[in-house]
């Protein structure tokens, strides 16, 4: 095809998953509040109204039709599976959303979905780019990898959906950072996957943080899926690095990958480890996530978001900026950075309240 097709699809595909998510969203919004589909507020909830909870429904179709329809340009083999997938995790999260399901079933239902992908779709990782020597990886090692990372990338976008626009905001910066590679490297195909996601993040983003009448949240249909597409995203990006000769090429993918998503990741690492120190259950529900922290220091949503999305970004460009550095060094980095940015709210937090106390006692 020549570039201006290629242009063609990847504008078509972001327009078209924009307004079809921005035009169903008030549909979405009505049909919830007629059946009383509700995020009701609890002991956990940063918002005290209730508040539609299917924004997903929009995303996923926004995302789907219009990847289905601009795709047709690129012949993309593994997209049915990309697809069967992202269809199991919204009749996850859809269910999950309404009626609730076993945690143990949410977890069987969201490994078959990246069996899909995986085994049928051949997307998984099959090489470790050197991290401690490791190089090519066998099959059933990739596999369990490719299984074990998907599942840790979805459970930790749907663990940061707790106040408005972070998650689709975090999502975004994702979507942008690998849909803007794939550019620059000619991947087209998956240029048109990032902007019909992006399209269907951005329409969700403004009824999720502007809305005031039509305010949704994405709910787990919504997380979920962004968990899988964007895994999607991270393995195609550290399969294509495997070689590095050729323009934009990058050599510590694997590091690169974790600063891009170093919210999700390293908020989920920290709050399971203080679960665990708790001697609670990893997956019992708590209020100890960032956002929760930034909150309880008296951030508006918006303004808490928008701090949490600038750390984000400033991973990202660390990440892709010493990227020369090797997978070890960076990601020693990248560690560091994120064990100090998870910690420093929770510092904030406590100083101000010794501050009180003081304040208090004289």
């Amino acid at each position: 095809m020549y570039p201006f097709t290629h242009y063609f699809y990847i504008a078509a595909s972001f327009i078209f998953s924009l307004l079809l998510c921005y035009k169903v969203i008030p549909s979405v919004i009505q049909l919830a509040k007629k059946k009383k589909l509700y995020d009701e507020p609890n002991h956990r909830s940063s918002h005290t109204n209730v508040i539609p909870s299917l924004g997903g429904v929009a995303i996923f179709l926004g995302f789907t039709l219009s990847i289905l329809i601009f795709s047709n340009g690129f012949m993309i083999h593994e997209l049915k599976y990309i697809v069967a997938g992202t269809l199991i995790m919204f009749g996850l999260g859809i269910k999950d959303d309404i009626m609730e399901i076993a945690p143990k079933t949410k977890l069987a239902g969201q490994i078959f979905a990246a069996l899909i992908v995986i085994v049928m779709g051949d997307i998984r990782f099959t090489n470790f780019h050197g991290i401690f020597g490791i190089h090519e990886i066998n099959y059933i090692s990739s596999v369990l990898f490719t299984v074990f990372v998907i599942i840790v990338v979805t459970n930790g976008f749907n663990l940061i959906d707790g106040i408005d626009g972070l998650a689709s905001g975090i999502s975004g910066l994702c979507t942008a950072t690998f849909g803007i590679w794939f550019f620059l490297t000619g991947n087209y195909e998956y240029v048109v996957l990032s902007a019909a996601l992006l399209g269907a993040l951005i329409s969700f983003f403004r009824f999720n943080v502007f809305g005031k009448h039509n305010k949704i949240f994405m709910g787990d249909t919504g997380s979920l899926i962004l968990g899988l597409l964007i895994s999607i995203l991270m393995i195609r990006f550290n399969e294509l690095n495997i070689y590095s000769d050729f323009a934009y090429a990058v050599k510590a993918a694997p590091a690169i990958s974790i600063g891009v998503l170093a919210v999700p990741l390293f908020d989920t690492a920290r709050v399971m480890l203080i679960r665990i120190k708790n001697k609670k259950s990893p997956f019992q529900p708590d209020k100890n996530h960032v956002h929760h922290r930034m909150i309880s220091l008296g951030y508006k949503h918006v303004a808490a978001t928008i701090r949490i999305m600038a750390v984000n970004i400033l991973f990202i460009i660390i990440a892709f900026s010493l990227g020369n550095l090797g997978n070890e060094a960076l990601l020693s980095i990248i560690v560091a950075m994120g064990a100090f940015f998870s910690w420093l709210p929770s510092y904030l937090l406590k100083r101000r309240d010794k501050k009180q106390t003081a304040i208090q006692t004289t």
